[in-house]
């Protein structure tokens, strides 16, 4: 069956982006070498030209000069075109790489929302609000019990307010009648000085100390006794 109908060609992969613009950008730097050496050659023809009298010589490297001229402008145009082609290249493959970037992050964001609703399912509302309910509850009897270790013992619920003020009152009055009763000369002045009023002595000063130098001694260097204090 091959024999008669052929065997079927393989077909070669596609090249990719980065492959083709790196062989467009061979076939311009081959292009900018040949326009290179048009330059060189142009140069040359200038110099014969501008040494050459006018005639039929300089007319003959007028023409070839020409020629080259046109060659150039052919490689030139090429060029373009293969930078065109360059240019274009490039805007496809930022536009892949930006396409890239989009899928990667798509798939991000389903692995996180996938991930997100695995975790909303352990986490319910109520449960919260029955915590929170929970809680309330808890800081209320918690208040409670501190309320009641906090009662003092032996103090009757019934007490009268005003009652205790009159008690209050009249522990005022007694306690301004046990002041009056003190006889005036026993109550301090409050404008004297506790110090003053006491009108204390002045505590008597030591005698100043007779220096040896002037002390009377005897033969034998000794301090020598007061005549007064010698028994006759």
């Amino acid at each position: 069956m091959k024999k008669i109908f052929g065997a079927k060609k393989s077909k070669d992969p596609p090249l990719s982006i980065q492959d083709a613009t790196e062989r467009i950008n061979k076939r311009g730097e081959s292009v900018d070498d040949k326009i290179k050496k048009l330059d060189e050659e142009l140069g040359r023809y200038k110099e014969q030209i501008r040494k050459t009298r006018p005639g039929p010589s300089q007319d003959a490297i007028k023409a070839r000069a020409i020629r080259l001229l046109k060659h150039k402008r052919m490689y030139e145009e090429q060029r373009n075109m293969l930078y065109n082609q360059t240019y274009n290249l490039d805007q496809v493959a930022f536009a892949a790489d930006g396409l890239k970037d989009a899928q990667q992050t798509m798939n991000a964001m389903k692995a996180a929302n996938k991930e997100l609703k695995g975790m909303m399912k352990t986490v319910k509302i109520e449960d919260i609000d029955n915590m929170q309910d929970e809680m309330t509850d808890l800081m209320d009897v918690s208040n409670e019990i501190q309320e009641s270790l906090g009662r003092s013992y032996n103090i009757p619920d019934d007490v009268d307010e005003e009652e205790l003020m009159g008690e209050l009152d009249a522990l005022e009055a007694d306690m301004e009648f046990e002041s009056s009763a003190v006889p005036s000369y026993l109550q301090p002045d409050k404008e004297s000085d506790f110090d003053a009023e006491l009108n204390l002595p002045a505590a008597p000063t030591a005698p100043a100390a007779v220096p040896v130098s002037r002390q009377q001694v005897d033969e034998l260097g000794l301090p020598a006794v007061p005549r007064a204090s010698i028994r006759s």
